[in-house]
């Protein structure tokens, strides 16, 4: 058996014996790697370690936590079903509740704690930016809500999730960033 698949099996069985734990440190892992490309995709030499720190708290209090149970949440109001009305069903709620908050959410955390920012300062930023963010998340998660409430198990959907979610969290940092993207 290969490393990669030994390491997978493996992965899995945490995750099923231990499902919050194992989204908690997987978010937190992604969020890491996911800020280290995007730091240097948006010209920062040096990578600014706090920055990281910082992504990874969120991450790991954040979005491993709140994804475990927002998928326990729907599958449970839902009854585990998968057919094709119920899952436009999950995908409507999950876009219309958790996509919203999780957007207003991240901006806030960027401006207030990432980048240190005046709360007057975050709300035009935050007023200005979360509309066309929004927007563009409708555009393009429901058809990833899609996919993992119908074809992903409940175990894997919030990793799932947070894999597709590395692209999306690049565009986010792009779009979230400030004009003095070398501030220290």
């Amino acid at each position: 058996m290969s490393l990669a698949k030994k390491a997978f099996e493996k992965y899995v069985s945490q995750l099923y014996q231990h499902p919050l734990r194992t989204k908690v440190i997987t978010s937190g892992v992604l969020v890491a790697i996911n800020d280290v490309t995007s730091q240097k995709l948006i010209g920062i030499q040096k990578l600014q370690l706090r920055r990281i720190l910082l992504k990874v708290l969120y991450g790991c209090l954040y979005l491993g936590p709140f994804g475990h149970f927002l998928h326990q949440i729907l599958d449970k109001i839902f009854q585990g079903k998968r057919d094709s009305k119920t899952v436009a069903k999950k995908v409507l709620v999950e876009q219309l509740t958790s996509s919203p908050l999780s957007h207003f959410v991240f901006l806030v955390y960027y401006g207030l704690i990432i980048e240190r920012r005046p709360w007057v300062v975050v709300k035009a930023k935050v007023k200005k930016e979360f509309p066309s963010v929004q927007l563009t998340a409708w555009m393009f998660w429901p058809f990833v809500g899609w996919i993992n409430h119908q074809y992903i198990p409940l175990q894997l959907r919030v990793i799932f999730h947070s894999l597709v979610a590395f692209v999306w969290g690049i565009f986010l940092n792009l779009r979230a960033k400030s004009l003095t993207v070398n501030k220290s």
